[in-house]
């Protein structure tokens, strides 16, 4: 039984903590088909000129590059400068899966899988030896993924559900995404992203054949 855990790190402490007070208005998210070496990262939010300048202001980021540009997020590529934190090192160094990581108003939200929870404590006990502030936000259990199960995050879910009961997909909406925001105690931004990512999920479930599905949340 695999363990998922959420949890919230100060970016001052950790990554980009100045691009987030620069553009306190942009939420940045790690793109989850990023490499390990050079990361990419969704801005939405604000225009290219403030989140280049956030970039720019930052003194962890050694170059960055625009890949992407739709009509609300940018994706770039991000190198940092050698001493710059990365919380992967921490979570993820001992077989640790990468679910989610968002950041805005100056946090990091990261959803990471362990194989168990001794493999989580392990990544506690890590990130606090590094002096950083570590909040432990929510914890899961969760058995192995089967056709009949949802490879949905708890967080995905939660906001799934809380939509569904507060008729966010009734006609007319019962609710509208900002108040539903509010419901999760969590941003617009966060929640249009969580809703995407079930989406894209649900969608990739029907679509696909089970054995030809990727393990991607």
């Amino acid at each position: 039984m695999s363990t998922i855990a959420e949890f919230r790190l100060p970016a001052a402490e950790t990554t980009l903590g100045t691009a987030l007070e620069h553009a306190p208005d942009a939420t940045f998210e790690l793109e989850s088909s990023v490499s390990k070496t050079r990361p990419s990262l969704w801005v939405a939010g604000v225009d290219r000129p403030t989140a280049d300048g956030a970039f720019e202001a930052d003194p962890s980021v050694e170059e960055y590059e625009l890949l992407v540009e739709t009509g609300s997020r940018l994706l770039y590529d991000v190198s940092f400068v050698d001493e710059s934190v990365r919380i992967s090192d921490e979570l993820l160094a001992n077989g640790g899966s990468l679910l989610e990581m968002w950041g805005r108003d100056g946090w990091w939200q990261v959803s990471v899988r362990f194989r168990d929870r001794e493999a989580l404590s392990e990544a506690y006990d890590r990130l606090e030896s590094t002096g950083l502030t570590v909040d432990l936000r929510r914890v899961s259990d969760v058995s192995g993924t089967t056709d009949t199960e949802t490879r949905l995050t708890p967080q995905q879910q939660e906001a799934l559900e809380a939509a569904l009961e507060h008729g966010y997909f009734e006609i007319p909406r019962g609710i509208s995404m900002e108040e539903l925001a509010d419901e999760l105690d969590i941003s617009h931004q966060a929640l249009s992203e969580r809703f995407r990512r079930a989406y894209e999920t649900l969608v990739d479930d029907e679509l696909q054949p089970a054995g030809g599905r990727s393990e991607f949340e």
